[in-house]
């Protein structure tokens, strides 16, 4: 037959199994101040990051779904009047979004200059015969307009990297910081443990084992909050990443368009001179 030590020194009634079949919570219940402080924290680290997941999920997945389709949108029509329109409902593509951006610097300059011409045709009638014509002006008003647009998409790009990144640092500091919150508690817990067999003067197992496994519940939910923080992490950087590509792509390509649009504006009156 088995013999179990210090059993004579538990209390009457009291089973060795008994001991170790306390749940969970009971476990959680019966821990020391600071380990439940710990245990709090880290269950708030956890709800938070959860909520972060599961709202960047559906975030990046709208994203993804949305660029698809404005890209398709964008490679299919000639008219970009029609694709800023039909655009405004793509939102959570940050492709769209940025497409709108420098649309909207486009129509901006090209208002600026319409007005800038239509004043300067009656200067011109009068100074016609005053000098030369400046031929380079039409090459002066093209880089211009490419410094603007190019500005223009750089901060329509700033923004929604910033948007696509945002609360993916706190996925990053729960995944680094929960585990060592965790084991804290745990040390803390087995400290107060020990401290209680030096008190009682008793080192049983039924004495030392409740101790510890209470402590050691807090670097189980250290761990359980930094894992899916950690795998979170690094799959939402993977899909922002590719977004990013997306836009740095467009930007380029958009830029490239809307220069050689500029350019067939100019050939007719090249032609004609």
């Amino acid at each position: 037959m088995l013999h179990i030590p210090f059993a004579g020194l538990m209390p009457a009634g009291v089973s060795l199994e008994s001991v170790y079949s306390q749940d969970l919570v009971h476990m959680i219940v019966n821990a020391g101040p600071m380990v439940k402080f710990i245990l709090f924290l880290l269950l708030l680290f956890s709800v938070i990051s959860w909520a972060i997941i599961f709202t960047k999920y559906r975030l990046l997945s709208r994203a993804k779904v949305q660029t698809g389709a404005f890209l398709e949108l964008f490679w299919e029509s000639r008219d970009l009047k029609k694709v800023y329109t039909e655009s405004e409902a793509l939102n959570a593509s940050p492709v769209a979004c940025l497409f709108r951006a420098g649309y909207a610097e486009f129509n901006r300059f090209s208002k600026l200059q319409a007005s800038a011409s239509d004043s300067g045709h009656a200067e011109a009638g009068r100074l016609k015969d005053a000098g030369p014509v400046d031929r380079d002006g039409p090459l002066r008003t093209r880089q211009a307009l490419m410094d603007n647009l190019e500005r223009s998409l750089r901060k329509g790009s700033i923004d929604q990297n910033n948007r696509l990144e945002r609360s993916l640092s706190f996925l990053a500091t729960t995944g680094n910081t929960t585990p060592f919150i965790g084991l804290f508690g745990t040390v803390w817990g087995i400290m107060e443990s020990f401290r209680g067999i030096g008190l009682k003067g008793s080192a049983n197992l039924a004495v030392v084992a409740p101790g510890i496994s209470e402590a050691l519940i807090a670097t189980a939910a250290g761990l359980a909050a930094a894992i899916p923080a950690v795998v979170a992490f690094n799959y939402f950087s993977q899909r922002v990443s590719v977004l990013q590509a997306e836009m740095d792509i467009f930007t380029t390509d958009f830029l490239s368009m809307v220069g050689r649009q500029f350019i067939r504006q100019l050939s007719p009156r090249k032609t004609t001179s």
